[in-house]
């Protein structure tokens, strides 16, 4: 099994990167959809989420109010771990559960994108790095997202610069052409990977 974590700033096209290797054949654990997957309604995680932080953190149908949660935890550091401590076990088993299912053989893309900020470079046999110069993910971050260019900096600030992301990097896949281009590099990228597996 080979073990690839796969980063990129936001911004940089990391989601196209991902579902073009799971198109593939990887199988992409996604760390921020788990977290997601984790406290739907229904789950152990949201029950302990309102044991700890109170109805008050859902919406009206029941489910997660993410932004109304993340005002109250953000602000707190000790809120923040114990939503950590609800959430992070729950992610830890969810990524075990669908890494046993995988094959022997399998390519296991770990989409993780603080991965150069934590430290995690480590934990992969190889570390892929989607990346697009700054001026290109603000002008995405706004055409697609709507976001403010004052508010798609200060996101990109509070990220690892571009230089820490691909310091860490064993692939570097660039993203600021077509996705034709994307393609090609990303297809290219695949070959490495399963020559990779085959020597593993």
């Amino acid at each position: 099994m080979l073990m690839i974590g796969l980063t990129g700033g936001i911004g940089s096209g990391k989601s196209e990167v991902s579902r073009r290797l799971a198109a593939k054949g990887a199988v992409v654990i996604d760390a921020d959809k788990i977290a997601r997957e984790v406290v739907e309604p229904g789950t152990v995680g949201l029950a302990r989420v309102t044991a700890v932080f109170g109805d008050g953190v859902l919406r009206a149908d029941g489910s997660l109010d993410r932004e109304k949660l993340g005002s109250v935890v953000f602000a707190d550091s000790e809120k923040l771990a114990a939503l950590n401590a609800i959430v992070h076990p729950l992610v830890g088993e969810r990524v075990a559960e669908l890494r046993s299912q995988a094959a022997d053989d399998a390519i296991v893309v770990y989409d993780v994108p603080l991965l150069a900020e934590n430290n995690l470079a480590s934990m992969y046999d190889a570390v892929i790095v989607v990346d697009a110069a700054d001026e290109v993910r603000i002008r995405r971050l706004a055409e697609h997202r709507g976001m403010a260019e004052s508010d798609a900096k200060a996101r990109i600030a509070a990220q690892a610069s571009r230089e820490d992301r691909l310091a860490v990097a064993d692939i570097v896949v660039p993203n600021e052409g077509s996705l034709d281009e994307l393609d090609e590099r990303v297809a290219e990228v695949w070959d490495d990977l399963l020559s990779r597996s085959a020597r593993g």
